[in-house]
């Protein structure tokens, strides 16, 4: 019987080659006109009707309506949704004078975005996504207008000597329902909304594979996912995207081909599945990964020169930052490939694989002779600090530290963060969180970006605000590399290590067996005058509680789900 299939799709033939949508549509309300045209010749009215809750269906006796008229002039009004989601724009269309108008429909994840041409000197585009397009529209309609990822909606009436008519404009909120089971909070409240807005910042890149970003960039890069899948380990601890989109990454790859095109991608692969199989314990799917994971291993293990320097094929990237520096991306490559072959060794014992296991011991052994210059990177200095080339507490006082959060990214600021947690500077991670991820708050941020510079700040003004004269548009204005300008996405995965920080080195709790079966509790308050949180276990939840005591200790509490050992 499949009673609960529609009639339409019964047909075996049919059903089998489709699958359900797994994500929620939520309709949301505007919460407020940021800019409307208002003279003679194009003017909005009756604006205040878009701000109130509406009914998810157009109708016939409408008490309030926002009228656009266009004469001789385009007529326009932007809105804010208040935070930035993915999805689409609804009209609710209720009359149209004449019978068919043009409508230009602009996504922005700043005001000012929404306001820009396509193209011009601030680059807005359409990449991956149009979130600039024309609709030709009549009455008593409902055009759904996405998806992309946006916070603001501007909408223009193109033809001239026309008007139209609007019930409703409302936002579809599409995402994967899932349950935020870990949690952070401190007595620092913007500390606590990072942790927060970081959470927010991968759940919204969670779709039906992880993506990097919501508006640019909706595809898996597999070496940007390591930042994202540690803060979902942290916030909902498993979800079948992960899995997805390993796998994805891993198909298209046959070896030698890397990931993405780059080595550092399919190291960054090994990493993942670590990671993920520490918190999650999924033995079958491990095993799914041995052929392709110790062909993978193997082939690294002929990357290295005789004097241990790592070889890696062409396309050699760490991150857009030290793109351009061949010594800092050596030096990173030569980190990434240590932390590679100790996880491939791990994952090849459990395996049962002991001689792919040898290879990567071998590997590992033969890199730590070879110590590179870290050129006074940042990123460099991480990786060599996590994989143990190089001592976490010298790189983290000869270069991370250094000027706080200036010389940080988005992305490898998670590996920055890390490097200093185990010098054993959590206080000073926190103080580097608060002053680079909270400058974005700072500026009208609910999620975090691809990208941003602290020198940014100077002149600039918010993303919520039409950018005034004179000042500096930090969205429009900022940005390299591959995200200049608008091109720059603001909800960016890889943007939120702090959440996955403060979760492993704060609350302290990191998976040192499969499953979560053990885990590390190391505990740092870092300044702090408490903490409590939680972290999810295939077991159930680990609950911690931390109090600075009169004397300058520590008072911890953990409660363990049964099946959770302490290390």
């Amino acid at each position: 019987m499949m009673n609960d299939i529609p009639y339409g799709i019964r047909r075996e033939e049919i059903y089998k080659d489709t699958e359900p949508d797994n994500r929620v549509r939520r309709f949301m309300t505007p919460r407020r006109v940021v800019w409307k045209t208002d003279g003679d010749r194009a003017r909005v009215s009756g604006e205040d009707a878009l701000l109130k809750p509406h009914i998810k269906q157009i109708h016939f006796n409408v008490p309030e309506t926002c009228l656009l008229e266009s004469k001789g002039e385009s007529a326009g009004i932007l809105l804010d949704f208040g935070v930035e989601f993915h999805g689409y724009v609804k009209l609710y269309i209720h009359s149209v004078t004449p019978q068919r108008v043009r409508l230009r429909v602009r996504f922005g994840e700043s005001a000012s975005e929404a306001m820009a041409e396509l193209g011009g000197d601030k680059n807005a585009t359409n990449d991956h996504i149009n979130r600039d397009q024309v609709i030709d529209v009549g009455f008593l309609s409902m055009p759904e207008i996405g998806p992309s990822g946006f916070r603001f909606v501007r909408i223009d009436l193109l033809d001239k000597d026309a008007s139209i008519t609007f019930q409703a404009v409302q936002g579809i909120f599409v995402y994967r329902d899932l349950e935020y089971k870990g949690s952070f909070e401190s007595n620092d409240t913007l500390l606590n909304e990072i942790w927060n807005t970081a959470a927010y910042t991968v759940h919204l890149n969670m779709q039906e594979y992880v993506w990097d970003g919501i508006k640019r960039d909706r595809l898996v890069w597999i070496g940007d996912i390591h930042p994202e899948t540690s803060t979902i380990q942290a916030v909902f601890g498993y979800d079948k995207s992960v899995e997805d989109s390993l796998d994805l990454a891993r198909n298209e790859s046959p070896i030698p081909s890397m990931m993405c095109g780059m080595s550092s991608y399919s190291l960054s692969w090994i990493i993942v599945h670590y990671g993920w199989y520490l918190q999650n314990g999924n033995r079958r799917y491990l095993e799914e990964q041995k052929e392709y994971l110790t062909a993978l291993l193997r082939y690294f293990a002929g990357r290295i020169n005789d004097d241990g320097s790592e070889n890696m094929p062409e396309n050699r990237f760490i991150d857009w930052p030290s793109n351009d520096k061949p010594d800092v991306i050596h030096a990173g490559l030569q980190g990434y490939m240590r932390m590679a072959f100790t996880a491939g060794e791990y994952l090849c014992r459990e395996l049962g694989d002991s001689e792919t296991a040898d290879i990567c011991a071998g590997a590992a052994a033969k890199l730590l002779r070879h110590v590179p210059d870290h050129k006074g990177s940042k990123q460099a200095a991480a990786l060599l600090a996590l994989s143990g080339i190089e001592d976490a507490r010298k790189m983290s006082d000869e270069v991370i530290k250094k000027d706080g959060g200036r010389g940080f990214s988005t992305f490898m600021g998670y590996y920055m963060l890390r490097a200093l947690g185990e010098a054993d500077e959590v206080a000073s991670a926190i103080d580097i969180i608060k002053e680079y991820w909270g400058a974005m708050l700072s500026r009208g941020a609910t999620t975090f970006w691809e990208d941003f510079n602290l020198d940014w700040l100077e002149g600039s003004g918010r993303i919520d605000e039409i950018t005034p004269e004179g000042m500096i548009d930090i969205h429009g204005d900022h940005g390299a590399y591959c995200y200049i300008g608008f091109r720059h996405s603001l909800c960016h995965g890889w943007a939120s290590g702090p959440a996955a920080f403060l979760s492993e080195y704060v609350l302290g709790i990191r998976p040192v067996a499969p499953g979560c079966a053990k885990v590390r509790f190391e505990p740092h308050l870092g300044g702090l005058e408490w903490v409590k949180g939680t972290y999810p276990t295939p077991h159930g939840i680990i609950k911690i509680e931390l109090r600075k005591k009169p004397d300058g200790g520590t008072e911890s509490k953990i409660e363990l789900p049964e099946g959770v050992t302490i290390a």
